[in-house]
């Protein structure tokens, strides 16, 4: 399992779950959780061989700014 750590752009729990459905439909992610309160409204993914682009992209094309940290 990895553990991802994204940037984004989500500020509120209405964005989280606009989001959600997006999130559970992808089986490769077992778990995930924002933290709203970083300054960087981080994402957190545990997942298990998707690549940080497809998180990126998922998210992105919901219309919402996602950047993997180091």
């Amino acid at each position: 399992m990895n553990i991802l750590v994204f940037a984004t752009s989500i500020t509120a729990p209405e964005e989280v779950k606009a989001v959600k459905p997006i999130l559970k439909a992808v089986r490769s992610i077992k778990e995930w959780n924002f933290d709203l309160e970083d300054s960087d409204n981080i994402l957190r993914v545990v997942t298990n061989g998707l690549s940080p682009r497809y998180i990126e992209t998922l998210l992105q094309n919901a219309g919402f700014k996602c950047l993997e940290l180091d």
